[in-house]
């Protein structure tokens, strides 16, 4: 017990401490939030191609929109590469790289200005096995990995900007 309470003080004393240097909880405020009330104000534009599929639906899950009239329009333009690594003996090869970037631009809708610009990507290693069925199976596998994490960090930007943005989500 005298551990617990020992843990607890440390706790307080640590959130105290880090209140005092301008920290301050990325979805504070709960769903009446600014970053929740803006997320849930932002509509994601149609994105081309399979991975543009995967990664707008990925968004729309992230920004849980609720039928909240659109402030915000969020534009993605993709680049999504495959590129062999280890060439075997025979010239085949061994090992492939699936790389997914994205372009994105936040847009205000009440007066169409771009507020926000900025890029995320990611990469994942693919296995080459003599079964083409398994080597497109993993190669799909690792676009929809890399689409949920393309979106995790276009939602946490967006959630930044949020927070910091005057007069973003009510503020």
């Amino acid at each position: 017990m005298k551990h617990v309470a020992l843990l607890v003080a440390g706790a307080l004393a640590l959130s105290g401490s880090l209140s005092g240097c301008g920290l301050r909880p990325l979805y504070g405020g709960g769903p009446d939030g600014a970053v929740r009330s803006t997320l849930s104000a932002v509509e994601v534009a149609p994105i081309q191609g399979q991975s543009g599929w995967l990664v707008a639906n990925a968004l729309k899950d992230r920004l849980d929109h609720n039928d909240a009239p659109a402030r915000f329009r969020l534009e993605v333009k993709l680049d999504d590469q495959i590129s062999g690594l280890g060439v075997k003996r025979d010239d085949s090869v061994a090992r492939e790289r699936r790389t997914l970037r994205a372009r994105y631009q936040l847009i205000d809708l009440s007066n169409g200005n771009v507020v926000l610009d900025a890029t995320a990507g990611s990469d994942a290693g693919i296995d080459v096995v003599g079964s083409e069925y398994a080597t497109i199976a993993a190669e799909k596998s690792a676009l929809e990995r890399l689409s949920g994490i393309v979106a995790d960090q276009i939602v946490a930007r967006v959630a930044r900007y949020a927070q910091t943005a005057p007069g973003a989500g009510g503020q």
